[in-house]
C-alpha cells in the first residue's frame, strides 16, 4: 500500500470511528426525548440507516457529520413523539418512562462543546436531573416541540438558532417553546432532594417493606403521596394511581404478603437515583423509582411491563 493510499485508508477509518462514536450521545439524546430506551435505540438505528444510505460523496460533503446525525436523530424523535402519543392513549393502564439501570456512561452533554447561548444559568437542567423519573414524567405532559426545545437547549446547551434549524421554526419560537416548557416543569417538580438523603429514605422504605411494617411505611410517605404502576396490560398492575400514604403502605404490604416468601427487594440505582428492584423467584418483576420532598417520599413509580424491564433482565 502506498503512503497516499495508506493515508486515505487511515482517514476513512478515523471518519468511521467518529461516526460510530456518536452513537452513545445519540442514544442519550433520544432517550431524553422519547422516555424509552427501546424507542431511542430504534431512532438511532434509523438515523444511521439514513447516513449509510448516502453515497460516499454525499457523506464527504457533510462538514460536521456529528451535527448531521444529531439533527436527523432529533427529527426522527419528533416524528416518533407524534405517533407515540397516539399509542399511549391506547395503552392499558398508566404509561411510565422506561427505567434506566445504574448510572449509564452516556449521561453526558454535547460532545466537545460548551453552551454558548447567553441564557440565565438557572434556565438549565442538570444532566443527571434530565434522566430522573420525575423529570421524564413531567416531559410527557409537554408537546413534542416543547420537549425538543427544552431538552436541546436546557440539557444539551444548543443555541436557539441551531434548534430553529433542526425544528424548522424561528429562534424566537424555539425560545418561547423552551420557556413555556420550563415553566411547566418548575411548577410540577418539588425542590430536588440530595442524592444521599433520597438513598436513606429509600433504604428505610425497603427495610419497612421487608418487615411488612405498615406503620413504618406510612411514616416515610407523604400523606398525599402517589403510587403509579405500569404493567402495560401484560402483567397484573394497578390500572390507576394509588393515592395517600396509608393506602400505598397497605398496597405494597399486601403485595409482599401475596408473594409468599418468593419476593426479594434490592437496592439499586434507577435513573441516576436510589431505587428498588423487586425480584420474584429470581426474576426481575418490577423496578421502582422514587421522588422525595420535605423528608418524605412523595411518589413511587413501579414499572412492571416486561418489555420495559429488558435492560434489567439482561444484567
Amino acid at each position: 500500500m502506498t503512503d497516499r493510499a495508506k493515508s486515505r485508508h487511515e482517514e476513512s477509518d478515523s471518519g468511521l470511528d467518529a461516526i460510530i462514536g456518536e452513537r452513545r450521545q445519540l442514544i442519550g439524546l433520544a432517550y431524553r426525548l422519547l422516555g424509552s430506551l427501546a424507542e431511542a435505540e430504534d431512532a438511532v438505528q434509523e438515523t444511521y440507516t439514513r447516513w449509510y444510505a448516502m453515497s460516499p460523496q454525499q457523506q464527504a460533503a457533510i462538514e460536521a457529520p456529528g451535527a448531521w446525525l444529531r439533527t436527523v436523530a432529533t427529527r426522527v424523535c419528533l416524528d416518533l413523539l407524534g405517533s407515540a402519543r397516539v399509542r399511549r392513549e391506547r395503552y392499558v393502564g398508566e404509561w411510565i418512562p422506561e427505567p434506566l439501570p445504574e448510572r449509564t456512561d452516556w449521561i453526558s452533554g454535547r460532545p466537545g462543546t460548551t453552551a454558548t447561548d447567553p441564557a440565565d444559568p438557572a434556565d438549565r437542567v442538570t444532566l443527571d436531573e434530565s434522566v430522573g423519573m420525575a423529570f421524564l414524567v413531567v416531559l410527557e405532559s409537554l408537546t413534542p416541540a416543547q420537549r425538543v426545545a427544552l431538552i436541546l437547549h436546557d440539557v444539551f446547551g444548543y443555541p436557539f438558532a441551531e434548534i430553529a434549524g433542526i425544528t424548522g421554526r424561528t429562534p424566537a419560537a424555539c425560545r418561547e417553546l423552551a420557556s413555556s416548557a420550563r415553566r411547566r416543569v418548575r411548577a410540577s417538580l418539588p425542590p430536588d432532594a440530595s442524592t444521599a438523603h433520597q438513598a436513606g429514605l429509600v433504604r428505610d422504605f425497603k427495610q419497612a417493606w421487608d418487615a411488612r411494617d405498615i406503620n413504618a411505611l406510612v411514616s416515610l410517605l407523604a400523606p398525599d403521596a402517589t403510587f403509579t404502576a405500569d404493567g402495560g396490560g401484560m402483567v397484573a398492575a394497578a390500572l390507576h394511581p394509588i393515592e395517600g400514604g396509608e393506602g400505598i403502605a397497605r398496597y405494597v404490604t399486601d403485595l409482599a404478603v401475596r408473594a409468599s416468601g418468593g419476593l426479594t427487594i434490592l437496592e439499586r440505582t434507577v435513573n441516576g437515583r436510589a431505587g428498588l428492584v423487586l425480584e420474584y423467584q429470581g426474576v426481575t418483576a418490577a423496578v421502582c423509582a422514587f421522588d422525595v420532598a420535605n423528608d418524605l417520599i412523595t411518589h413511587i413509580w413501579a414499572v412492571r411491563n416486561p418489555e420495559k424491564l429488558r435492560p434489567w433482565t439482561a444484567r
